[in-house]
């Protein structure tokens, strides 16, 4: 999701197909490891006009998921549904997990922390979650993750300033 939304399987890409599938699949990326309410999940796919078979409706999209995707780490819930990832197999949580394990102070081992901080800069291939642009949950979602990538950036070029790389 840190740009347009991809999904590779050993090494190969998989195509989603349809609007609403892949936003939702891109939903539960975004609250991936958290359970997510039926009632979010129509409210973020149809916003201000779900049709009557709203419920219906996405759990076959839940059902294609599984089925295209192979996903059993898709679980039903009592009031929603859930997918599992490792923070290893998205890289938005990757990049989290880097950020957040990356010290902010200059003398903190500038080197390791720019050679980090450009791989994990490296993960993003456009603006996140470009496929959504306009769709509120994915305009929120895209804010914050810029503004972690800004952060990185920022960290980044300090590091490289430590290491006396201003030219």
């Amino acid at each position: 999701i840190l740009g347009p939304l991809e999904v590779v399987s050993e090494g190969d890409p998989v195509t989603i197909r349809g609007a609403k599938p892949r936003a939702l699949l891109a939903l539960f990326l975004v609250h991936a490891n958290q359970v997510v309410a039926r009632d979010r999940l129509i409210d973020d796919l149809w916003e201000s006009s779900p049709p009557e078979s709203a419920v219906a409706t996405l759990q076959t999209y839940v059902s294609q998921l599984r089925a295209s995707l192979g996903l059993e780490s898709l679980h039903t819930r009592p009031r929603g549904y859930v997918l599992e990832v490792g923070a290893s197999e998205l890289y938005a949580l990757r990049f989290e997990r880097v950020l957040d394990a990356t010290p902010r102070a200059r003398d903190a081992a500038p080197h390791s922390t720019a050679a980090r901080l450009a791989e994990a800069l490296s993960w993003w291939r456009g603006p996140a979650l470009a496929d959504f642009v306009g769709a509120l949950w994915a305009d929120t979602e895209a804010a914050r993750l810029e503004e972690l990538r800004l952060d990185a950036l920022e960290r980044w070029a300090a590091a490289r300033l430590a290491l006396g790389e201003h030219a």
